[in-house]
């Protein structure tokens, strides 16, 4: 009975950290938006697009851990920017938004997971038009190799022994 009891434990628990993972991976989606689920590209990849008041596409791009990776967002409108967010983690904070952080971002993805790429035009500003256009580069980089460290000189014949090293 206790046996039987536990087993039940251990598949409900199960159960439910696969539908919250599950969970984690899908975003979900503003009124208008449509979603288009992306490879890592082995090139760089352009997209072109129209964002308006949360009509427009937003992109998953899978990423692999050890891979570098540079996305830079560009557009001639003050009030159209782009955050990325880890679907893989709980929160809604994206890591990155061009509003605050710059046009671009450059980094070596620690862990395997799935981004979300969100393009939107903000609707706290005052504006004029009804939405503007947007390209996102997505450039796969080779990992910068690390600097090599200059040689240590020889050590030099001394009259004088070194001093013991001091404890701290």
């Amino acid at each position: 009975m206790k046996d039987q009891f536990v087993r039940t434990m251990t598949t409900a628990a199960a159960l439910f950290f696969l539908t919250v993972s599950a969970i984690a991976q899908t975003p979900q989606l503003d009124p208008g938006e449509k979603l288009e689920k992306l490879q890592f590209p082995a090139v760089t990849m352009q997209l072109k697009d129209w964002t308006k008041f949360g009509n427009s596409h937003v992109y998953t791009l899978p990423v692999r851990a050890g891979q570098h990776v540079k996305i830079s967002f560009a557009t001639k409108s003050k009030f159209a920017f782009l955050a990325i967010f880890d679907l893989s983690k709980p929160d809604d904070e994206a890591f990155f938004g061009t509003d605050e952080d710059g046009t671009s971002f450059e980094t070596t993805v620690k862990e395997n997971t799935t981004w979300l790429l969100r393009p939107y035009y903000s609707k706290v500003s005052p504006r004029r038009g009804l939405g503007a256009p947007f390209s996102i580069l997505i450039e796969p980089l080779a990992v910068a190799p690390k600097q090599p460290q200059p040689p240590a000189e020889p050590e030099r014949p001394s009259l004088f022994p070194k001093a013991p090293a001091k404890e701290q």
